[in-house]
């Protein structure tokens, strides 16, 4: 499954002072709801199944009705009992595996059981995305998040069914089909592509944009210190870092662009404003994972630091036990903590208000745990210098193609 990328539902820091004062989390952002524990395509990249995390195995195929009902309730109630909006995110392996029936019951079930201004969403490989389902969630307000890497040679390369097979074909007539649905504008959320730095990023930015989708985000892939991402050669390498630079130039230069989250959260926080998503900036993000079996876990990116990472040793249960309640243990506390960049290069960092220290998960390291800079250091310093003089010398009156032409410095 592709990682989702979290973005807030309200702006403005959430639990920072709560967090770090040690007093109870009160509040969350997301709640990420694995419908289903498999998945129908065996993507190279993917953590939950090709990165050692074996945690899968001993799940069920698919929630069960006790699970569903579990869900819809005390996820509800949490909505209800918040002063912050929340949203709730299907997501898997692949979340419509868990069957029309399954989804209908969860969604209209949560429709019902959250506050009005809770958000409902999708993460999906789009192979399922029947006119029945997109049908469904157009009555829902379920908004809809692809994952599509690009052009079909640069997807088909890693996002291949069981058989081997590519799925660009199956995945781009599913956009094309959710676009020509009367709500399909408003479901399609964006388009979510992970970074193969082989690629041309000119080449993966136009085709992506072929497909109508209203925004884009890109995922480094993942890694940490221990098992370094594919495509990266050693820590102090910008194999990453150049293909986005590469990226931001050639969105600056687009007088007609779609939105793409991770290049303008980096703008905002340069310019003093606040980030929106996971993984840039110093804003912390709530988040609760309901995994397939009803456990509630950390956020299960963390599966690719070590096989159990995203595991609680309590190992509580939405099924027999209360979501809310423990919101307030200190075992939920310290995993929230593990969001606060702790390393000491991070901490001296004149960058770190941007960069935020990166993933939890890309921190990691057999030797220090998660206290590391993200494993993409280098590659996020040349990045954000490149967007730092791009926008000063915009502001210095220079004309834009007079910014495009500026030397990027690392």
């Amino acid at each position: 499954m592709t990682r989702l990328e979290l973005r807030r539902t309200t702006t403005g820091p959430t639990t920072s002072t709560i967090a770090r004062t040690g007093t109870a989390l009160q509040k969350v952002d997301t709640v990420l709801v694995k419908t289903a524990s498999r998945c129908n395509l065996n993507c190279t990249y993917c953590y939950v199944y090709n990165l050692g995390d074996d945690g899968w195995k001993s799940q069920p195929r698919r929630m069960s009705s006790e699970v569903l009902q579990a869900v819809i309730d005390q996820v509800g109630e949490l909505s209800h009992r918040q002063d912050q909006a929340l949203s709730v995110v299907l997501h898997g392996g692949e979340p419509l595996l868990l069957g029309f029936e399954g989804i209908e019951r969860l969604v209209e079930g949560l429709k019902a059981s959250l506050r009005e201004d809770a958000g409902l969403h999708i993460q999906t490989n789009a192979v399922l995305l029947s006119n029945k389902f997109i049908d469904l969630f157009a009555s829902n307000d379920v908004g809809i998040s692809i994952s599509l890497d690009g052009t079909a040679d640069i997807h088909d390369r890693n996002r291949v069914d069981r058989q081997g097979r590519g799925s660009y074909d199956r995945v781009t007539a599913a956009i094309t089909r959710l676009l020509a649905h009367p709500s399909g504008n408003r479901l399609l959320t964006g388009l979510l592509a992970v970074v193969d730095p082989s690629s041309d990023p000119v080449e993966v930015y136009e085709s992506l944009k072929t497909t109508g989708a209203p925004s884009f985000d890109f995922l480094y892939r993942d890694g940490n210190y221990a098992h370094l991402p594919f495509g990266k050669a050693q820590p102090e390498s910008i194999e990453f870092g150049t293909w986005m630079v590469r990226l931001l130039e050639h969105y600056l230069a687009d007088p007609s662009p779609p939105r793409i989250r991770v290049i303008d959260d980096i703008i905002r926080l340069i310019l003093g404003g606040s980030g929106q998503k996971e993984g840039v900036g110093l804003n912390e993000f709530g988040i609760v994972v309901i995994d397939t079996d009803g456990k509630i876990t950390r956020n299960d990116t963390l599966k690719g630091a070590y096989s159990g990472g995203d595991r609680f040793v309590s190992e509580p249960s939405i099924v027999g036990g209360r979501l809310r309640e423990y919101l307030n243990s200190a075992e939920f506390v310290e995993y929230f903590n593990l969001q606060i960049p702790t390393s000491p290069i991070c901490q001296t960092c004149p960058e770190l208000g941007v960069c935020g220290g990166g993933m939890p998960a890309h921190r990691w390291s057999e030797e220090h745990g998660y206290a590391n800079p993200t494993v993409f250091c280098a590659d996020q310093k040349l990045l954000i210098s490149a967007a730092r003089s791009r926008l000063s010398a915009a502001m210095n009156g220079m004309s834009f193609y007079e910014v495009l032409d500026r030397q990027v410095s690392a």
